[in-house]
């Protein structure tokens, strides 16, 4: 009995999901200049894949994309000044706006900005 409640409460948690399959842009703002950056998710209950893209840094493959209720999370990594720099997004979904919030591992001052569904 103690196991069908875990497995109807993992059940309930997929189907609560925010759903974010789709092409999301955002606009993001930092001591060079405001950049706009391009999302493409796909979503498989849990997982985050897809890509993402602006004119400063070209395009990432989303890594390590989580999906927990209504909130998102993944890492990309961007190359910057000739270096490879991971960048790890934590996101919180609210209709057809994300919320994200951004941080290098190494350091460095956090980004937020937010996204909007375009398609």
């Amino acid at each position: 009995m103690k196991w069908m409640f875990v497995l109807m409460a993992m059940f309930t948690a997929v189907l609560s999901a925010a759903d974010v399959t789709g092409t999301w842009k955002g606009t993001i703002e930092t001591p060079n200049g405001s950049f706009e950056r391009t999302f493409v998710f796909q979503v498989n209950g849990a997982t985050l894949t897809g890509e993402t893209s602006s004119q400063f840094t070209g395009k990432s493959a989303i890594t390590d994309g989580k999906v927990e209720g209504d909130n998102i999370s993944f890492t990309i990594t961007v190359k910057f000044q000739d270096n490879d720099v991971k960048l790890n997004y934590k996101g919180k979904v609210s209709g057809d706006e994300i919320q994200f919030n951004v941080e290098a591992p190494n350091g460095g001052p956090a980004i937020q900005y937010t996204v909007r569904k375009v398609s």
